[in-house]
C-alpha cells in the first residue's frame, strides 16, 4: 500500500493525523505543504484545501478524524479504540466546535475586536480547562485510566491554547491539565511525528 499524508507540522489537525498513523505502524510519505501555495495535487483530491489529507491506492481521508480512526481500525495494540463512544464524540465536538472558535479568539484578539480577551479567556476555561482538570483529578486521562485517542485528538489544540500566552497559562490553576499536557509533549510519539520537513514541491 501506497500511503500519503499532506500535513503542516504545526497544524493540530495534522498532528493528531500523525500520531495515530504512528503508534498504528502505517509508513506513510509525509508531505509538508505551504499553506500559501498548495500543491495542485492535493487540491485535486481534496478542494477544500486544507490539511490533512491521506490518500492510500483506494481512498482519500481528507477529515483528521476519519485519519485517525482508519489508522486504529488497522492497527490498535494499546487499544484506544476502547472508550465510550458517547462520552468521547462529546469531547470532540466541544473540542472541535466550540473550543476550537474560542482559541481561534484568543490567538488572534485583532481579528475580534468585539471581544475582550479576558472573556475569551473566561470561556475557555468554563468551556474546557476546567472540565479537564476535573476529569483528571479522578484518573490521569480524559477517559478513564489509561491513554486513548480522544487524549491524542484533544491535546494538540491545548497545546497551542497553552503557547498563545505561555506565562498567563502556567498561571491558571490547573495542575491536573499541566501535568496532562506536559506528559504528551515529552512522549517519544508526539516527538516522533515532529520532525521537520522541508515543504513538498511538486
Amino acid at each position: 500500500m501506497t500511503a500519503i499524508l499532506y500535513s503542516y507540522r504545526r497544524c493540530p489537525y495534522a498532528m493528531r493525523a500523525r500520531m495515530a498513523l504512528k503508534y498504528a505502524g502505517i509508513e506513510v510519505q509525509i508531505r509538508e505543504i505551504s499553506l500559501r501555495d498548495k500543491p495542485i495535487s492535493m487540491l485535486q483530491i481534496s478542494p477544500k484545501g486544507t490539511v490533512p489529507v491521506l490518500k492510500t491506492d483506494d481512498l482519500v481521508l481528507e477529515q483528521s478524524i476519519d485519519i485517525m480512526r482508519w489508522a486504529l481500525e488497522r492497527s490498535d495494540p494499546d487499544a484506544w479504540l476502547s472508550v465510550d463512544l458517547d462520552l468521547a464524540q462529546a469531547w470532540l465536538a466541544k473540542n472541535d466546535g466550540p473550543f476550537k472558535k474560542l482559541l481561534d479568539q484568543y490567538k488572534y484578539p485583532n481579528r475580534y475586536p468585539e471581544l475582550l480577551p479576558a472573556q475569551v479567556l473566561d470561556g475557555a476555561i468554563e468551556l474546557m480547562l476546567q472540565p479537564i482538570e476535573s476529569v483528571l483529578e479522578s484518573h490521569p486521562y480524559l477517559m478513564g485510566a489509561k491513554l486513548s485517542w480522544v487524549d491524542i485528538a484533544i491535546f494538540p489544540f491545548m497545546r497551542q491554547f497553552s503557547m498563545v500566552n505561555p506565562q498567563q497559562f502556567e498561571g491558571l490553576p490547573f495542575p491536573k491539565l499541566k501535568r496532562w499536557l506536559a506528559d504528551r509533549l515529552e512522549s517519544k510519539l508526539f516527538q516522533s511525528v515532529m520532525e521537520k520537513y522541508p515543504t513538498w514541491i511538486e
